[in-house]
């Protein structure tokens, strides 16, 4: 009886055992670039098949293998038998490079950004579902894409409309012009809709109609019987919040805009004027005139954002987006106007005639004019130590990067020679911002008006080369901003989507243009306000939405997963196959107007900060040009992706202080119009 009560539990025990999930890893690090990190683990035990649910949201639950892993950070997975037993085990794929340990070490940094910039109010408080849902799943003609040239017809269905189906069942013969069959398949279950009659045309390269519609490559929808949320490769739900820094700024402009009684739109023909010269005196203070300090702020904003981020944009909202980001740029230029005027009127004048205006002189003055000394300190000094971080990352590092992976993907003598684009282009940028704000205004604005020439004047070919397309494409704007599919996020997803990107693009609210504007030769503070809101109309309402118009009117609103600047560089190459060489020298001028723009932005700041001696100037420019050289040649990753949110987060103490002197922005604006009504106002007479 002993022996066989021993043998019995050697069973048991040795059953146990088995059951047991073992997990065996290995963990790599292939090179000292970052970001690629690799875990790969080795189940046995309990019973398969295994599924594996990632902290990374980007591998599959059916993957053992995680790609593409941030060195340094900790990751974790759960592994699931058949029979529901779990496991859970953490890695950390280790740092070698010093880029690496950089890298790593930001990402918490970035995280916790994040989480205060796009933290969502409204699900937070349950008065909204940022869960993705859909009731329904879209059948595609099988292998489809938007470069394919065919003609494809609904030869026969295979299942009748309103059938019941499952996954895998094959539903409808179709047939292309080769002459070949092809078997569609259901991908999911549930009630079976024919879109398409039988022996009718599905989708035809050759008709415009179907290049500018969403969706035209569809033949049936699989109705499911409940809504489903749709998932990350990992599982966890896909959600399209409503970023906090996207309802700060929008709320801010669009109060600015009844405060300032619609002057976005009453004051556009006055701001043409003024940035024409027309108001222009040459012994007002100052030290650039009217277009100098539009040209200059324009270039600080219009960049990679208006090529790269607006076709990731149109890719996650559709067509849609553009509505609501024409809509957002309308109503950034009345936070321009507000932020612009102030920097005038706040600014300070040394007898060397240099100028220091901006965000920190309106916030720490105008406050303190109202016995809110204190609290104007602390904004200031905020916004001062943000703006100097922003110009090193967002503003110069971010900058140089993007723009040498542009030129090298076009011109391959370039590949592997970072070190060395950047070193030419500091010199470059060093030649320019030595002279400070004046030399600076003379290259933007020959700069400007030639790279944005050349820019619009490729996309109206496009779109001219298009042109029977406008119907169809005006009709996905405006049903895809006010009737968007639920994988779009619905109306407030595709809503958010446009209004993030024109705010995050023209930066009205930022404060950041406030600080060019202040250096013009003016005695009226209005007057440079009214040409400041010129930015956004230009920025979002003409560029970003030219943008948006070429990906939609050539069909390639409708590709997915491939990178913003690329999506944009094939749509332009699709019409003009030698443009992406163009396109790449243009990402450079938008990248270099930029970084000089954004060197005087972060040299004012370091002044208020560490004095405004001739030698902090110099000692902040050389730091400036040493960061070109490293954002070229190194990749930084979480580094800039912090530094880049900074130039969000300079909002904050910005619109905090654009409330309250909104009043007496108010103020100065009606004395404005009265005198300009009254003919009190300098004005050329050449110009009459």
């Amino acid at each position: 009886m002993k022996r066989l009560c021993s043998l019995l539990l050697f069973f048991l025990a040795f059953y146990a055992s088995a059951q047991d999930i073992r997990v065996k890893e290995t963990i790599s690090n292939p090179s000292n670039r970052i970001n690629d990190g690799v875990v790969s683990l080795e189940v046995s035990g309990g019973r398969p098949p295994y599924s594996f649910k990632w902290s990374d949201q980007e591998t599959p639950l059916s993957s053992n293998r995680a790609t593409g892993l941030t060195e340094g950070i900790s990751y974790d997975v759960i592994i699931t038998d058949a029979r529901g037993d779990s496991v859970t085990r953490v890695f950390k794929v280790p740092t070698e490079a010093i880029t690496e340990v950089f890298n790593g070490a930001m990402t918490p940094a970035v995280g916790a950004l994040g989480a205060v910039l796009f933290w969502d109010p409204f699900a937070a408080s349950g008065l909204y579902d940022p869960v993705v849902y859909t009731d329904s799943k879209k059948v595609s003609i099988p292998g489809w894409n938007p470069d394919i040239s065919d003609r494809f017809v609904l030869k026969k269905w295979i299942r009748p409309d309103g059938s019941k189906v499952t996954k895998g069942d094959p539903i409808a013969m179709v047939s292309n012009d080769s002459g070949s069959d092809i078997t569609v398949t259901s991908g999911s279950g549930g009630t079976l809709n024919h879109l398409v009659a039988e022996g009718n045309v599905i989708y035809d390269s050759n008709n415009s109609k179907d290049l500018i519609e969403r969706g035209a490559h569809y033949l049936a929808e699989i109705q499911f019987d409940e809504p489903k949320v749709l998932t990350h490769p990992n599982g966890d739900p896909i959600t399209k919040g409503i970023p906090f820094i996207v309802i700060w700024l929008v709320l801010g402009a669009t109060f600015f805009t009844i405060r300032m009684g619609f002057i976005n739109i009453r004051g556009f023909r006055h701001s043409i004027q003024l940035a024409r010269g027309a108001y222009d005196d040459p012994d007002a203070p100052g030290q650039v005139t009217h277009f100098q300090a539009l040209a200059t702020a324009v270039s600080g904003t219009v960049g990679l954002g208006n090529i790269a981020g607006v076709a990731v944009a149109v890719s996650l909202g559709g067509a849609g987006a553009t509505f609501w980001m024409i809509v957002c740029g309308f109503l950034g230029m009345s936070s321009k106007f507000v932020e612009c005027t102030l920097g005038v009127k706040y600014r300070d004048i040394l007898p060397d005639g240099r100028v220091f205006g901006g965000p920190m002189n309106y916030l720490r003055y105008g406050l303190e004019k109202r016995n809110m000394k204190g609290l104007g300190k602390v904004l200031a000094g905020l916004f001062a130590v943000l703006c100097v971080g922003a110009s090193f990352g967002g503003g110069n590092m971010f900058q140089a990067n993007q723009s040498f992976e542009q030129l090298a993907g076009q011109f391959t003598v370039l590949q592997g020679n970072g070190f060395w684009f950047g070193v030419v282009t500091a010199i470059l940028v060093g030649v320019v911002i030595i002279g400070g704000i004046k030399s600076i205004a003379n290259v933007t604005g020959r700069i400007v008006p030639l790279m944005a020439s050349i820019y619009v004047i490729a996309a109206l070919a496009v779109i001219i080369m298009n042109i029977q397309n406008i119907g169809g494409a005006l009709s996905a704007i405006v049903d895809g901003a006010f009737n968007p599919s639920a994988i779009k996020g619905g109306i407030i997803g595709v809503l958010v989507v446009g209004f993030q990107r024109a705010a995050f693009s023209n930066e009205a609210g930022v404060g950041s243009a406030a600080i060019a504007h202040s250096a013009v030769k003016t005695n009226n503070p209005p007057s440079e306000g009214f040409v400041a809101l010129l930015e956004p109309f230009i920025d979002t309402v003409v560029v970003c939405t030219l943008t948006a118009l070429v990906l939609i009117f050539t069909g390639m609103h409708e590709v997915e997963g491939m990178a913003g600047a690329q999506l944009t560089s094939d749509a332009f190459g699709s019409v003009f196959s030698w443009f992406p060489y163009v396109l790449g020298i243009a990402v450079f001028l938008f990248a270099f107007s930029t970084m000089i723009s954004w060197s005087y932005y972060g040299m004012r700041a370091w002044s208020y900060l560490f004095g405004k001696s001739k030698r902090a100037e110099m000692i902040y420019k050389m730091l400036f040009l040493v960061f070109v050289v490293i954002g070229a040649s190194v990749s930084l990753g979480a580094v800039l992706d912090f530094s880049d949110m900074m130039i969000l987060a300079m909002s904050f103490p910005n619109i905090i202080g654009l409330y309250i002197m909104s009043g007496e922005v108010r103020d100065d604006l009606n004395d404005y119009l009265k005198r300009l009504k009254s003919n009190q106002l300098f004005r050329k007479q050449s110009a009459k």
